[in-house]
């Protein structure tokens, strides 16, 4: 795809004064930016998860499990979480009230600008397979973890206003297996038919979204 440029504008703290699942639909289609000394790489977010917190056998924060990792859950909405997987970083959102831990997973984007730098540093080609998943996103990125707590209202970790999708579709979170009834609730979001989007696009949903405004968290 032709590598855009653009002006990006964070969006502010209302736009993740929403329930989880609501900012998990919200997401899609916002533009994440991280600048780094190298560049700046940006891409349209396409698949978030939601993890909702103390009652989601599949959320890190089950049962109000606190620990070093998951403090920042408890903090105030729209703070990075970032944590290491398989030797892979993995970034979320924080949402929900303060002390009610919760998060968004970013689970792919289509890239928009800084593709070149995101070829380097992914060590490959460019195509879909390039930030389809959410170690290869954060690693194109530049994402790591030491922006855990990161108010993504600032610099140089921002999500900024993007486009509204037309479709989105829900169906089961990916790789959590062991996590009970959990397992089965439709929590994965995803712009229908986006080539970028990880896997398992069988969807149990789909919302047509009509007249949203994603203008400093108003809709």
């Amino acid at each position: 795809m032709a590598e855009e440029r653009g002006i990006f504008h964070a969006l502010d703290k209302n736009f993740y004064q929403q329930p989880t699942l609501d900012l998990a639909v919200s997401l899609l289609g916002c533009t994440l930016v991280k600048e780094t000394e190298e560049g700046t790489a940006a891409g349209i977010i396409v698949e978030t998860e939601a993890y909702v917190g103390p009652m989601d056998k599949a959320a890190h924060s089950y049962n109000n499990r606190r620990t070093k990792r998951t403090e920042i859950m408890f903090h105030e909405a729209g703070l990075a979480y970032t944590y290491v997987m398989h030797t892979h970083t993995l970034f979320n959102v924080v949402s929900g009230e303060e002390g009610n831990p919760e998060a968004v997973l970013i689970r792919a984007i289509e890239p928009v600008e800084g593709i070149d730098l995101m070829v380097k540093r992914r060590g490959m080609p460019e195509s879909a397979n390039l930030t389809n998943g959410p170690g290869k996103l954060t690693k194109a990125m530049g994402i790591n973890t030491s922006d855990y707590g990161h108010p993504l209202t600032e610099k140089p970790l921002f999500i900024s206003q993007g486009f509204v999708p037309e479709s989105i579709s829900s169906g089961k979170r990916i790789g959590i297996d062991n996590s009970g009834e959990a397992r089965d609730y439709p929590w994965r979001y995803w712009i229908t038919g986006n080539r970028y989007v990880s896997r398992h696009q069988n969807a149990e949903k789909i919302i047509i979204v009509k007249d949203v405004s994603k203008n400093g968290g108003t809709k």
